[in-house]
């Protein structure tokens, strides 16, 4: 590492990271208790988030009344605190042991692709299983992880080396280079690209019916490289039972389908979406903006 991780400004990340690895040797059952207490007392506090949940909620779903609408927030922050000490698991845990917790479905169709020489993507959407999700991805097989990479030179740097070493490899989502390289020559690259974006290429897309700002890279990818493009959802199951991966036979290269497909799956699991995430925001920042 750099010898300026060791200033005191870096103090609270390495903290953190010494309790996330501590939080690894736990046994999988306490790690979900202590997130879901951490997702009540998240709820407690004064965050902003709760307004971005609540606003997020009321437009997306409208059909829910304001009870429903509350209930389904204590409900998402739980998971979303599950979300922070799973983490511990995704980030230190053996391969072995993670592959424990998971069921796939879908995944001998990636097997046949490679074996095949043709590229493959794992298009994934941030639900709160999204970090967990990629480490199964990248335990099961040699999968390159596309990450955005962080302001902090530290975590950027745990991600391009911690986590470069338990992947095939590690790519920047602006690396757009690497990732055809990898696809052209068959491996297998799993990418979320579904936050709001507003930078080169961004389209407005509908998603719950209101169009917002998205990145189309998908579909540019899959034409560059002629990689298959398979939706590949994660699951939290109830209790203590671990997680199901269900990896798509369908062709989503397509922007619209692939909201479609996002939409449907929250639908199916709403406490579990990331309904933290401001996604519905317009590329033109003169447009009205649905948070203010």
């Amino acid at each position: 590492m750099n010898w300026r991780h060791a200033l005191p400004k870096y103090w609270p990340i390495w903290l953190a990271l010494f309790l996330l690895q501590g939080f690894a040797r736990r046994d999988y059952p306490t790690l979900l208790r202590w997130g879901r207490a951490l997702g009540r007392l998240a709820r407690r506090l004064p965050l902003p988030q709760h307004r971005v949940v609540r606003r997020n909620l009321e437009l997306c779903l409208p059909e829910l009344d304001a009870a429903a609408r509350e209930r389904l927030l204590r409900q998402h922050f739980e998971e979303a605190g599950i979300s922070v000490t799973e983490t511990a698991l995704a980030w230190f845990a053996p391969p072995e042991r993670l592959l424990q917790l998971v069921r796939f479905e879908g995944l001998e169709q990636v097997d046949r692709l490679v074996a095949s020489g043709r590229g493959v993507i794992l298009l994934a959407a941030h639900f709160t299983t999204l970090e967990i999700g990629a480490r199964f991805a990248t335990a099961a097989r040699p999968v390159h992880a596309v990450y955005k990479p962080s302001r902090n030179s530290l975590v950027s740097e745990f991600f391009r080396r911690y986590r470069g070493a338990v992947s095939a490899g590690m790519i920047a989502s602006d690396d757009i280079r690497s990732m055809v390289r990898v696809l052209k020559a068959g491996g297998v690259v799993w990418y979320a690209p579904d936050q709001a974006f507003r930078g080169k290429g961004a389209e407005m897309v509908p998603l719950f019916g209101i169009p917002v700002a998205t990145n189309t890279a998908t579909s540019r990818l899959e034409r560059l490289t002629g990689a298959a493009v398979l939706s590949y959802f994660v699951e939290r199951l109830p209790g203590d039972a671990g997680y199901v991966v269900r990896i798509g036979a369908d062709h989503v290269a397509d922007t619209a389908h692939y909201h479609a497909l996002i939409e449907r799956e929250a639908r199916r699991l709403p406490a579990q979406y990331l309904w933290l995430h401001k996604r519905l925001k317009n590329i033109d920042t003169s447009a009205p903006d649905f948070y203010k």
